[in-house]
């Protein structure tokens, strides 16, 4: 297969394929989960007719017990996805807490953020051969195991060093599974690759949740940074992966993708006929996955920022109580509903200028947070930066799965997803490095 060298050189899609597009979603956005893996019969005629262009055909779920099963698996990722919601909405209100019980300053327990960054820098290195060797269906519960035993260790509130330490595994495992969706490299590769009819609100909803997530968990753990046991918080988290452990190994059945896409009725992956050395060379060669990678490990990197730094900012910066945590749920639920409500005017306006127009509001609403000094303004504006920094990850996710060669889906949405996963560990570094030196004041400017 030709290796397209950017985005200008992909395939053009005819009329009667499906393809991987936010604009979908626009259209019945009530359709149930079932529906979502269950096209209608004009669509099945044409996922099952031959285009001229050779692009990927998928045919749609054949049999009732095809369809339930494809909605297994669909809540199952939705779980994935909302243990990854709940863990980055958790730190940033306990870290004031944290500097307070382990006597740390910015800098320090910024360490936290470059440990996990090593974790996930090294699963987004490991993933292609992982998923590979193992299957999707071993690799995912391998992650949620070894999230389970880091989230364990931390809960028990051990010495800072062992502390960080453990965020190495958060991270790494993190990469494969739970972190988020911009950079759930497992999920989105998965739903990239089994694709059916509907596949952006397949995407939507799955992001969606995890916003849910998102928001819900700063509810939580504000009330735990009150109180004296305030690791217990990271038991809610491990009660949740093992839940979603058991889901996995229920649905999954530590089957390989071929196996998982045959029980729902779809055709297995392309995965060509290529060695592994030679899909990650021709990965590697691929200039749009690059940029992909550098958009997403930047912007999760501003998203993570904001909602681990915010509430530091506030206290310090806006004389902010203790209710100060609740502002990363105004963000992250800003986030979820953006992703859905806006997506009739990134039809409307176009999926390419509506980004830049997205980012231009989302630049006006930091310098709200930066000049405005009010807890409640800054509250009310941290939220709409959320509500329009939504979109923007969903639009290049799709995008990016109707442009890789569909043979390197698997290993290009990957790369750019784990990449994401640093992005995320990196940028609130930096923040706590620059604020150890001029104030947690740097996190706008930044």
């Amino acid at each position: 297969m030709q290796v397209h060298d950017d985005v200008e050189a992909a395939p053009r899609h005819e009329k009667g394929e499906l393809r991987v597009t936010v604009d979908e979603k626009a259209q019945g956005s009530a359709t149930d989960i079932a529906e979502v893996f269950s096209p209608s019969g004009s669509e099945l005629e044409k996922q099952q007719s031959t285009e001229d262009d050779g692009a990927r055909v998928l045919p749609g779920v054949q049999t009732p017990a095809m369809r339930r099963k494809a909605t297994m698996q669909f809540v199952t990722l939705c779980c994935s996805m909302f243990v990854a919601g709940w863990n980055d909405g958790t730190l940033g209100p306990l870290l004031p807490r944290i500097q307070e019980v382990y006597h740390v300053g910015y800098a320090v327990v910024s360490l936290i953020f470059v440990v996990s960054c090593t974790g996930a820098v090294l699963g987004s290195c490991t993933f292609l051969y992982m998923f590979d060797r193992l299957g999707y269906g071993l690799v995912v519960v391998l992650a949620s195991c070894l999230m389970i035993i880091a989230y364990a260790l931390e809960a028990a509130a051990v010495p800072f060093p062992v502390f960080v330490v453990v965020y190495f595994f958060i991270g790494y495992g993190g990469s494969f599974l739970v972190r988020r969706p911009e950079f759930n490299s497992g999920s989105n590769v998965f739903l990239a690759n089994v694709s059916v009819g509907k596949a952006s609100r397949r995407f939507g909803m799955l992001h969606g949740v995890y916003g849910l997530g998102a928001m819900a968990s700063p509810l939580v753990s504000t009330q735990f940074a009150l109180l004296p046991h305030w690791s217990f918080v990271y038991l809610i988290h491990l009660g949740l992966l093992i839940i979603t452990a058991i889901m996995q190994v229920i649905t999954f059945k530590f089957q390989n993708q071929e196996q998982c896409a045959k029980e729902i009725g779809q055709p297995p992956p392309d995965n060509g006929s290529d060695s592994l050395l030679l899909r990650y060379k021709r990965v590697f060669r691929l200039r749009v996955v690059h940029l992909m990678a550098l958009f997403a490990f930047i912007y999760v990197g501003i998203e993570v920022s904001i909602g681990s730094w915010i509430v530091t900012y506030v206290i310090k910066l806006r004389n902010g109580g203790p209710d100060s945590g609740y502002i990363p749920s105004g963000l992250f639920g800003g986030l979820m509903i953006g992703r859905v409500a806006l997506l009739p005017f990134s039809k409307l306006v176009g999926e390419r200028r509506v980004i830049f127009l997205y980012i231009l509001l989302v630049m006006a609403l930091e310098f709200v947070v930066w000049f405005v000094h009010s807890q409640v303004g800054d509250a009310l504006a941290v939220a709409f930066i959320g509500f329009f920094l939504g979109p923007l990850f969903p639009i290049m996710t799709n995008h990016a799965g109707g442009i890789l060669p569909p043979d390197l889906i698997s290993g290009g949405v990957g790369w750019i997803a784990s990449w994401g996963a640093a992005g995320a560990a990196v940028w609130p570094f930096v923040v706590g490095a620059i604020a150890s030196r001029t104030g947690i004041g740097s996190l706008t400017p930044l």
